[in-house]
């Protein structure tokens, strides 16, 4: 569970990113995060991963309390949540098996074990036969459905996805956002920041609009878009 009270975050040049935010996010949720650059989205999520610390304010993660946390404690902040980046953030000089496993590696887990799992979720993301690939042999969606397994594969309590499509085309931009759902169904709450109108209507669930550093609609519409959901966009720059 992810909660926020009054949280606002000050840089040191006196940018005001985030102001009095308070939400909650539960465990097994779907959330869109949206907003134009520069509203906020890059801060709120960073605090999620600790990579910021709020100046004000209370933040809560998995059970960690973010503004208390030690520095010896994020590592296992980290290894409840499961992260997709834009730019897929892959190794270029090894597979895509070895991209996975590198990350239950990075734990500690034993060979049989990875072995196991990353047989997983390879299947799990469509990727049968891709084992020995290295990331510039992929496509760009076959690449972030290894970054995708990745962060899926130590089986983390949630998945932030950080403009996930952003990279790959609307198809398989599609795919990975079914994949994203499928994962939601089995209990794992999945927060996915995206620019992308249609994904947003034809996903649906609970969408948060971020914009000046606050909140400024937090909403659910039907999982399958219908004209009346148009009224979540009634400032079209809010979310472009």
């Amino acid at each position: 569970m992810i909660h926020l009270e009054n949280v606002s975050k000050v840089y040191p040049n006196g940018t005001e990113a985030l102001k009095n935010i308070s939400l909650d996010i539960n465990n097994g949720e779907f959330v869109f995060i949206v907003g134009p650059s520069g509203a906020g989205k890059s801060t709120f999520l960073k605090l999620l991963i600790h990579e910021e610390k709020a100046t004000f304010g209370k933040i809560k993660v998995n059970g960690y309390d973010m503004m208390k946390i030690r520095p010896r404690r994020i590592p296992y902040l980290r290894r409840t949540m499961g992260i997709v980046f834009q730019d897929f953030r892959l190794i270029d000089k090894m597979n895509v098996y070895d991209n996975i496993a590198f990350a239950m590696r990075a734990i500690g887990q034993p060979e049989k074990k990875i072995r196991k799992r990353v047989s997983q979720v390879i299947d799990m993301v469509g990727l049968n036969g891709k084992e020995k690939c290295r990331p510039n042999e992929l496509s760009g969606g076959e690449q972030q459905r290894v970054s995708l397994a990745r962060a899926l594969v130590n089986k983390p309590e949630m998945i932030i996805a950080d403009e996930p499509t952003g990279n790959i085309d609307p198809k398989m931009s599609f795919e990975i956002m079914r994949k994203l759902v499928e994962i939601n169904e089995k209990g794992t709450t999945v927060i996915v920041v995206t620019h992308e109108h249609d994904l947003v209507k034809e996903f649906g669930g609970r969408i948060i609009i971020i914009n000046g550093g606050e909140v400024e609609r937090d909403d659910r519409i039907n999982t399958k878009y219908h004209p009346s959901d148009d009224t979540i966009f009634s400032n079209e720059e809010a979310v472009v």
